[in-house]
């Protein structure tokens, strides 16, 4: 099965299945690795320097390890034969690390504009950091009658308790950087029932992952900033190498 791909590519699809089945059955002995390895907002009390690697070897699902390794057995070998093993794992985790800053900087935006909030309330936030920790399992008591205050710790709470797990930043890199040099290359997506062609597929994932970013509907938690941070590292990683490449030639 494995003899269809390339070495870099494979060994990739394997770690990510070692840390989902070793998940799995850490599990059962009360051992959870994701608040170990999953990639926490950076002023959590929950993060750790490592989780901006180990995060992409994470998965909540799967359904959700199925679809990012899937994606990357159909798309990682042509790439790596092109680019070569070292290019191409630069490319995977530059964008793995792409999508974990974007989707984290717009994680920054929205604590910030909570925060600011709060303390115009005098409201200590303080508290919320102290209950945020993984080391304290109960609810956070939240002692206001403001509704509003209460929905807004609430959901300052919710960042810094939940963690970003997978490889889907890393995964998005790909597909735009084979969208980038195989721009006809007719391709069938989820959700879509014919081939479309490249060029058009990426702009299309692209539009839609901004719009439910910025709309965040209710019960999506999907990190879609992650997925266009990791499909802008692609292009670019690509742009610039088809650049040099032809200035070479």
């Amino acid at each position: 099965m494995f003899s269809q791909l390339t070495p870099a590519t494979k060994n990739i699809i394997i770690i990510n299945v070692i840390f989902f089945v070793g998940t799995f059955l850490l599990q059962n002995l009360n051992i959870d690795l994701d608040s170990l390895l999953a990639g926490y907002f950076p002023l959590s009390p929950n993060f750790r320097s490592w989780q901006i690697i180990t995060h992409m070897f994470m998965h909540g699902s799967i359904l959700h390890i199925a679809f990012n390794m899937m994606t990357l057995w159909s798309f990682g070998p042509v790439l790596e034969q092109v680019l070569g093993q070292k290019k191409f794992l630069i490319l995977y985790f530059a964008s793995g690390l792409g999508g974990f800053a974007l989707y984290n900087i717009w994680n920054y935006y929205e604590v910030s504009q909570i925060t600011n909030f709060l303390t115009s309330q005098a409201y200590d936030i303080h508290e919320i950091y102290k209950y945020a920790d993984n080391s304290y399992s109960g609810e956070m008591p939240i002692s206001t009658n403001s509704e509003a205050v209460r929905d807004a710790a609430q959901q300052l709470f919710i960042i810094l308790k939940t963690p970003m797990v997978g490889a889907s930043g890393a995964i998005f890199g790909v597909i735009a950087a084979f969208s980038t040099l195989f721009p006809d290359a007719k391709l069938m997506f989820m959700f879509i029932p014919f081939p479309i062609k490249a060029k058009y597929l990426t702009p299309i994932i692209i539009v839609v992952s901004l719009f439910l970013g910025f709309r965040q509907f209710s019960g999506d938690n999907i990190a879609h900033f992650a997925h266009l941070g990791g499909a802008l590292i692609g292009f670019l990683y690509i742009w610039s190498w088809k650049k040099n490449r032809d200035r070479i030639q």
